[in-house]
């Protein structure tokens, strides 16, 4: 350990998955109950939280629409927490790697010679895809998925281009839906395209809606829990009749 990372704790970036707290992995679960302090996202459940009763917990989620911590004074938290424990947790929703500003906040601690781990998480497209049970791979259908958002800019929403996969994963997506579907229709797809729209993925209050992309293009509607917007061929649903 070089002398200017001596004076701090080790910092990890743990996924804690969809939501369901046994969709954690269980390395996640085993740092969760050694962590000193834990900062977490606002989607993390109580119940996620109750793995680690030994530790501080810092709520620092960030919501759409809603105050949130800004992600500077979040970096600026987790160097100060690392020079007050040895263990410091940032519990992050889904996987950190994943829409979960992960580059900024190692960017901050590598910057103070923090020592930092990453732990993967189950990331909500691939829960969704188990909830429905729909792959986002399909034989002879779809053999290219992209992963988007534009939450993280909305006010720009109508000035990002629209991924060219044959499935479209788009997280956060409950209010750039109308946005989202125009583009795909003006991209030629067609106003039939399967799409499965899952609230509150994993957790006991989840809903899955599934419709067309003519559907999507008149909107979601006000929705209480985060939406996944899932769109493309391979989401049709399968003949189950013999």
């Amino acid at each position: 350990m070089s002398p200017s990372s001596s004076r701090y704790g080790k910092v990890y970036l743990i996924g804690a998955g969809p939501g369901a707290t046994d969709l954690i992995t269980v390395r996640g679960a085993r740092l969760l109950a050694q962590a000193d302090v834990v900062l977490h996202d606002a989607l993390v459940t109580d119940d996620m939280l109750a793995l680690a009763p030994q530790a501080d917990k810092i709520p620092v989620g960030k919501r759409s629409g809603q105050r949130s911590t800004a992600q500077l004074a979040i970096n600026q938290l987790l160097i100060e927490c690392a020079e007050k424990y040895r263990k410091v947790v940032r519990l992050k929703g889904g996987d950190p790697m994943l829409f979960g500003r992960a580059d900024e906040e190692l960017q901050a601690l590598e910057t103070h010679g923090i020592d930092v781990e990453i732990v993967p998480g189950i990331t909500t497209a691939f829960a969704a895809a188990a909830a429905t049970q729909q792959p986002l791979t399909k034989r002879g259908v779809a053999r290219s998925i992209a992963f988007f958002t534009s939450a993280t800019a909305p006010q720009h929403a109508d000035e990002l281009a629209m991924p060219d996969s044959d499935t479209l994963i788009q997280y956060m997506g409950g209010r750039e839906a109308v946005v989202t579907a125009k583009k795909l229709i003006a991209q030629g797809r067609p106003l039939d395209l399967p799409v499965i729209i899952v609230e509150n993925c994993s957790l006991p209050d989840q809903m899955i809606t599934r419709m067309q992309l003519r559907d999507l293009e008149q909107g979601l509607g006000e929705r209480k829990g985060p939406v996944l917007v899932m769109i493309g061929a391979a989401m049709a649903a399968r003949d189950t009749e013999s």
